[in-house]
């Protein structure tokens, strides 16, 4: 309204210092901001905190027919693009509007150390692209999709998040790298569906060596009893790695899991500490860069 420092979120973001020592904050007040923006690589150590969830929202509506790009256009598609390290974004609602039209990535992350934090990710096909080689961490968030509307090959972990399926389908499709040690990994999360929605897949392996762990989570009656899917790629049962730890609810039937999923036992979980996953500082720093939120 004009009442701030600038009237569009990628403005602020464009006027910030490249490579900054110190944190930059950028404050978005409440309202609908219809923007289509990028944190570049130099934006480095960028704050973006909302005033509100619910009620600051940037929302914007390109999906893969609309951008007319070849085969690729999905990644053309997002809403929100992170580009830089050390990027957090707190408070905010990022939707890709478009509809069920394919698809449509509301928030793409390609970088490292980047944290998301009480955020709401509103989308159909591909709401989340979490990518790159880089760690992210997803605290206190809302995720909805269709299918495979959280993909990619970060080492992602997602901690105390609702994940909600709006259709009978697929929720992850990692496309972890081969050498990396971690993927996926929802802990203390509540997965949720639609009234209509009664079979959905935890995951499907987009790239043949794909790792998605399910931790201490509760899991809806809407979830199949087989758990995973192998994409018509049999030759990635046996290279990707998709396992479990002490969910519960009515989809938590371990017992009737794919062969060649895994049930991890109490020593096995124990690597799977926030620590092990995300740190990438040296052991002798006071503050581990996730700490902090």
């Amino acid at each position: 309204d004009g009442s701030g420092d600038y009237t569009s979120i990628q403005e602020a973001i464009n006027q910030a210092k490249a490579f900054p020592y110190a944190k930059i904050s950028i404050f978005i007040k409440n309202g609908i901001y219809k923007e289509k923006i990028i944190v570049h690589e130099w934006n480095s150590n960028l704050e973006l905190i909302g005033e509100s969830r619910e009620k600051t929202i940037i929302t914007f509506d390109d999906y893969f027919g609309k951008m007319g790009l070849g085969r690729n256009s999905t990644f053309y598609t997002y809403t929100l693009m992170v580009q830089a390290d050390d990027t957090v974004l707190k408070n905010l609602t990022i939707e890709n509007s478009s509809g069920e039209v394919g698809q449509a990535v509301a928030l793409s992350v390609t970088s490292n150390r980047v944290a998301v934090v009480n955020c709401k990710l509103i989308g159909n096909q591909d709401t989340l692209y979490a990518t790159g080689t880089g760690k992210q961490y997803y605290k206190n968030c809302y995720i909805e999709g269709t299918t495979d509307f959280i993909f990619g090959s970060a080492t992602a972990f997602f901690e105390n998040c609702q994940i909600h399926s709006k259709s009978n389908s697929y929720i992850t499709a990692a496309s972890t790298p081969k050498d990396a040690r971690f993927g996926f990994v929802f802990s203390h999360c509540n997965l949720t569906a639609a009234e209509s929605v009664s079979k959905v897949y935890l995951g499907r392996p987009w790239r043949i060596y794909a790792k998605t762990v399910f931790m201490n989570c509760s899991l809806a009656g809407h979830i199949l009893a087989e758990g995973w899917h192998n994409w018509s790629k049999p030759e990635a049962e046996a290279t990707c790695f998709y396992a479990e730890f002490k969910n519960s609810g009515a989809g938590a039937k371990t017992q009737s899991r794919v062969k060649w999923s895994h049930q991890l036992s109490r020593k096995e979980a124990k690597k799977y500490t926030i620590e092990h996953i995300l740190s990438s500082t040296p052991p002798d720093s006071k503050k581990h860069w996730y700490e902090n939120f």
